[in-house]
């Protein structure tokens, strides 16, 4: 440890958005990165702590004190080779994590955590800029050949690990290119596709093989799937959105908010759209249903495309600034958070549900709504209860809703393979990651449901390992 005392030194200093002014004019990352000596500053702040709660935190495992420590010394390359041990994507993580790890820093009992996931991105930024990370040597080839069903973070991950065992991997994408919901479903303000580019570029170079446009199951068949490969992994994510099944639901004007990111996420990168099937907030004024992440991005495409005005309702009521006693430390606390997009404008309102929308010349204009309550009965179970008198409307030309999602798509490549599902709807897999079918496994939000990115490359790291085993009996890529 260089400077036992450096959290004592040294407050938190996280990086500094763009002026809202600016940032809201185009799509690139609202962050600039952070100059390398502030990220030393920053990485002295590691306590060294006897238990590194910031470990467990972590999906992925990542040895965070090992190279913080590096990074204060100023051992860059060091550091990389431990982050890129235990991490395939940090370069994606580090922008997009909700850092699961801070939250369990040590530091942060009576002190703000260390800017762990900064500090990542630092370091996998530093090994691109000084030409640290290229194309690896490929291992002596197995003959085995891989199919990777899906090319979100699970997909690419269990690809890249399997590549790395020495297996061939082809990596199937129903979409036009590689990338599932990192391309498409997280807005290029908080994370610039050329990033992903970048990485996916490296894996072409390393051997796998990406397919892009084939709807596997109906472009390609199951059949022949089967056939031609020694297993197969799927990764489709979980694609089927919650909906709102409540009076004028069929209204024009109201999307789902992976249909509405996606199309903005292609309009951005220039593909071209359909007359009349551009969803755009242009001079309108939106509301987006739902308060976690997705909406939340919702709310900063918005902006971008000069909505009107934007206001963002959650039927949850508002969380608390700071933990409370059913939230302790090193817990991951549902606590009130704002984002990026928060503060480029908007309202948000908590405890509110949504009644009905209501039309008016063949489209949404407006939103019924009420205040509710959280109330536990004679069992404990909390109850939802409307506020009496509390009714008001929103006005609404465009609709976003952003409410989770409740499975995997079933129809098409599922439903052929005929794999087994649990009571939620996603596929059932064993603690090894295998399905009901004999050399079929599955992982990411497929398997354990809608989730988080960094659980998503854990998961295909996990289930790589587990494909390695069964098709050599034994494997020597880590458990995580």
């Amino acid at each position: 440890m260089g400077d036992p005392r450096g959290f004592l030194k040294i407050k938190r200093n996280t990086a500094e958005y763009r002026p809202v002014c600016e940032r809201i004019k185009d799509y690139r990352h609202v962050a600039p990165l952070r100059v390398e000596n502030k990220s030393q500053e920053q990485a002295s702040r590691c306590m060294d702590c006897g238990t590194p709660f910031c470990h467990s935190a972590c999906p992925v495992g990542n040895y965070i004190p090992e190279w913080n420590d590096l990074v204060f010394h100023g051992h860059w390359e060091q550091a990389l080779g431990l982050l890129s041990g235990t991490n395939n994507l940090p370069e994606i993580t580090g922008r997009v994590c909700p850092s699961l790890c801070e939250y369990g820093c040590v530091l942060g009992i009576n002190d703000d955590p260390v800017t762990i996931r900064e500090n990542e991105l630092a370091i996998v930024e530093y090994g691109f800029k000084h030409d640290l990370i290229k194309p690896g040597i490929s291992p002596k080839r197995t003959g085995k050949v891989v199919a990777v069903i899906g090319s979100g973070p699970a997909g690419l991950s269990a690809a890249d690990q399997l590549n790395r065992a020495g297996h061939k991997v082809i990596v199937f994408e129903r979409d036009q290119k590689i990338g599932g919901i990192l391309r498409y479903g997280i807005p290029d303000f908080k994370l610039e596709k050329t990033v992903l580019d970048r990485r996916i570029n490296i894996w072409k170079k390393e051997g796998i093989e990406f397919k892009a446009g084939i709807n596997v199951g109906v472009d390609y068949s199951v059949e022949k799937l089967l056939k031609k490969f020694e297993a197969i992994v799927l990764c489709g994510g979980s694609r089927v959105p919650r909906d709102l099944k409540i009076e004028g639901r069929d209204l024009p004007g109201i999307y789902f908010a992976m249909d509405y990111l996606a199309q903005s996420n292609r309009r951005v990168s220039g593909e071209k759209m359909l007359p009349g099937q551009v969803i755009d907030a242009q001079g309108k004024q939106v509301v987006v249903i739902g308060g976690g992440d997705t909406g939340a991005d919702c709310v900063g495409t918005a902006h971008r495309q000069k909505a009107a005005c934007v206001v963002q309702v959650e039927v949850l009521p508002e969380p608390s600034k700071c933990r409370t006693n059913n939230m302790p430390w090193p817990t991951y606390p549902m606590i009130f958070k704002t984002t990026s997009s928060h503060e480029e404008g908007g309202q948000r309102h908590w405890a509110v549900s949504t009644k009905r929308f209501i039309g008016e010349n063949n489209a949404v204009k407006s939103l019924e709504c009420v205040k509710v309550v959280f109330e536990k009965d004679e069992k404990g179970c909390q109850q939802v209860k409307e506020v009496p008198g509390s009714g008001f409307t929103l006005a609404a030309d465009l609709v976003i809703i952003a409410a989770g999602f409740l499975h995997p798509e079933h129809t098409g490549l599922l439903e052929k393979l005929k794999v087994e599902f649990d009571q939620r709807g996603n596929v059932k897999a064993d603690f090894d990651y295998k399905t009901s079918l004999d050399k079929v496994f599955c992982a990411g939000d497929m398997r354990r449901g809608q989730s988080l990115v960094v659980w998503a490359i854990s998961e295909g790291r996990r289930a790589a390992r587990a494909v390695d085993k069964y098709l050599m009996g034994e494997s020597f890529l880590p458990l995580i």
